[in-house]
């Protein structure tokens, strides 16, 4: 495997290479998902290793205005913590900012505080959040 990462803006990213990536570090992938929701996003950012294998993702959703929203972040089980994560964000945030966003979002699990806060740059807001599926 060659170490070189290369970086795309609305790489063209197919729905089993996908499924793949979130099944390498064992994520509930479902077969049609990016298929679906790429069309609905500002855009999203592709890593890949010298062999063409995505090896990182991020998407980038956004109300049309000011506001981005990062999603899905996710890096192969493989390459973890070598940077691609902290990476595939920074050129996100630069493509967001290029469109004109004012403002990038993101939610993340307590786990990941470190990542988002310290490695990317993000600060702590006051949000809040309604579980739809569980009624409340």
């Amino acid at each position: 495997m060659s170490e070189a990462i290369s970086y795309a803006w609305r790489d063209p990213i197919t729905d089993d290479e996908m499924v793949d990536l979130v099944r390498s570090h064992g994520g509930n992938a479902v077969a049609g998902w990016w298929s679906r929701i790429q069309q609905h996003s500002l855009g999203w950012v592709g890593a890949r290793d010298g062999e063409g294998l995505l090896v990182g993702f991020v998407n980038v959703a956004w109300d049309g205005g000011d506001h981005a929203f990062l999603i899905d972040t996710k890096t192969r089980g493989s390459h973890q913590h070598r940077g691609i994560g902290t990476a595939v964000v920074r050129l996100a945030a630069a493509r967001a900012r290029a469109a004109g966003c004012e403002w990038l979002h993101v939610d993340f699990e307590p786990e990941l505080r470190r990542f988002y806060f310290d490695a990317c740059g993000f600060r702590t807001t006051d949000a809040g959040l309604i579980h739809l599926a569980a009624g409340r």
